[in-house]
């Protein structure tokens, strides 16, 4: 709860982060806050029954992991004496009408650890251990012990929904975390509300005081803005002196002269009735000096444990990441497979030691010492860089790891390789200029280079048998050839007898041989003489053409025999 309206006062100080803010720092954790705001957010027997609360809180924390950022809880203890009739009231066990006097003697109340949410903060406490989170035990409220540790500068920063934590003396405080795409933490400094507010820790007590919180009830008539005026009339230095000495007195003062400056202006009428208002006012404010007090103790001496004591040393102290057991957490409570929970946690401690291995180059670089990455006394995580991916508008690499068991491959982003280890990006740069051997598979395609003396080949034999087709086909026979006298037959005969003996035949098969030119003659004119069968006992004349068409055809075969040959190869 805290004050209310605080965080409303609180508005303009409001800052949104990118989730990347919480990158290698230490935060606690209100756990309380946290299970009640993913209670809140999953309602129902099912949800509880399949623990959604518990899941949600798993991939949260593997998330600031990923960052590198150390986590501890913080579980509320016993509920302080002077909490406890507004404890009990909370639970409808005693009346508004009720009482309250003597707070100081009140014993603080212990928790019921048997209830269910107390059984949520130990299932919670459980799955932080295995993640190597530790949890610190408060011995009252949760958010004051956050606060001192912030305070103390033993943590960066606080997550708490109850705005009293600022009470307590935090000066960082992120009132929530959101995950998924833009993930984001809601923050509030300490500073800027000093410096745009105009209110230091005392001024937000006496507020607290004004308005209401966990210990005290909210003093009648007036709301936040003239709470807000008081404080700053008072100022940060001198309020808490003047509360605690004057007490209800001082509050009474300031809103007499804020009545008066509203009476000089006003009527009868008005006037009566703001008189009458104020002795109403009067009667409901029956707050001592006393209880303001002690209020204003519970909030500047809270029991805590000492920044020094042995719990707090314990919990800032390194925790081991447990595989084993939580793999049986997760097969417990979410019944999931050690694979699975393999798949969710080891790409995010893989990342977290790459963030370290980062912290420390870095660290090295600023003490001007440029140790190269093979002499690094700490092995690089990052084996190689696979391949360039991008997600979100983001540039991340596909990487491989070393010493991480049960993990290959994952997704980091490229700017924390770029700080890791650049030299693995010039080694996969270098090896993506490279140009790219292709390997020949059994049965497979031939090289390129060989498709293309293939095809070279295929050329030259189809252009050669192109033109022994055409010859074939402009070579005339003598049958279709017109008739001519038997004297010019045998002259022609003698003549193609002659040559052909005289000649040694030669058949060139890369040039296409000229085309044979058929013989001109004088077309004979038909005599009326009978005619005349005549026997020639010569050798025909188509048997040059039948032996140009028989070594064409054996030609054909050769050249289909080598085609088949160079397709089998």
């Amino acid at each position: 709860m805290g004050v209310k309206n605080l965080w409303d006062i609180l508005e303009s100080c409001k800052q949104t982060l990118p989730l990347h803010h919480l990158q290698n720092k230490r935060v606690c954790v209100d756990l309380s806050c946290w299970m009640v705001q993913l209670q809140t957010a999953c309602r129902g027997y099912v949800c509880v029954k399949e623990k959604v609360y518990l899941r949600n809180l798993f991939h949260r924390l593997r998330a600031l992991i990923a960052l590198n950022c150390s986590v501890i809880f913080i579980t509320d203890g016993s509920i302080p004496g002077i909490k406890v009739s507004t404890y009990r009231r909370r639970l409808g066990l005693i009346t508004e009408a009720t009482h309250e006097t003597n707070l100081q003697k009140v014993p603080p109340l212990r928790r019921n650890m048997g209830s269910e949410f107390s059984c949520m903060i130990k299932e919670a406490k459980v799955l932080g251990v295995a993640l190597g989170i530790p949890c610190l035990d408060g011995i009252e409220e949760a958010e004051a012990q956050c606060a001192l540790l912030n305070s103390s500068s033993l943590c960066d920063g606080c997550f708490s929904s109850d705005s009293d934590v600022f009470l307590f003396g935090a000066r960082t405080v992120y009132r929530d975390i959101c995950l998924g795409e833009g993930g984001y933490v809601i923050c509030y400094e300490m500073a800027d509300i000093e410096s745009k507010l105009g209110f230091g820790r005392n001024s937000l007590i006496t507020l607290g005081l004004l308005l209401g919180n966990d210990y005290s009830k909210k003093v009648h008539g007036f709301g936040p803005e003239t709470a807000c005026q008081i404080v700053r009339t008072i100022g940060d230095d001198n309020v808490l002196r003047e509360v605690s000495s004057e007490g209800y007195a001082i509050v009474k003062k300031k809103i007499s002269t804020k009545k008066l400056s509203q009476v000089s202006g006003c009527g009868a009428n008005k006037e009566n009735e703001l008189v009458h208002n104020e002795i109403n006012v009067n009667k409901k404010n029956k707050i001592s000096t006393n209880q303001f007090l002690h209020v204003i103790n519970a909030y500047l001496k809270p029991k805590c444990h000492p920044p020094d004591s042995e719990a707090v040393q314990r919990v800032c102290a390194p925790h081991p990441f447990l595989h084993t057991e939580l793999r049986q957490i997760c097969a417990k409570y979410f019944d999931w497979s050690p694979e699975k929970t393999d798949e969710y946690i080891l790409p995010k401690m893989a990342e977290r030691d790459l963030r370290r291995f980062a912290n420390l180059r870095s660290t090295s670089s600023e003490f001007g010492d440029n140790v190269a990455l093979r002499k690094m006394p700490v092995t690089c995580p990052l084996s190689a860089i696979r391949k360039e991916r991008k997600l979100q508008g983001r540039e991340y690499f596909e990487v491989s790891w070393q010493g991480v068991d049960g993990l290959n491959t994952s997704i980091v982003p490229a700017d924390l390789v770029e700080c890791a280890c650049p030299e693995k990006i010039s080694e996969f740069m270098a090896r993506k200029g490279e140009p790219k051997m292709r390997v020949r598979k059994p049965g497979g395609k031939k090289k390129s280079s060989d498709k293309a003396a293939m095809n070279e080949v295929d050329l030259q034999l189809q252009g050669l048998l192109i033109s022994i087709q055409s010859q074939a086909k402009n070579f005339v026979p003598e049958s279709e050839k017109p008739s001519c006298p038997d004297f010019l037959r045998n002259v022609d005969a003698d003549i193609n007898v002659n040559s052909i003996n005289a000649k040694v035949e030669v058949i060139d098969l890369l040039t296409p041989s000229p085309p044979i030119r058929a013989c001109k003659v004088a077309k004979y004119k038909e005599s009326i003489a009978p005619p005349v069968d005549v026997i020639d006992v010569c050798e025909s004349e188509n048997d040059e053409s039948v032996e140009h068409e028989k070594k064409a055809r054996e030609l054909r075969l050769f050249l289909d025999s080598i085609r088949g040959d160079i397709y089998l190869d």
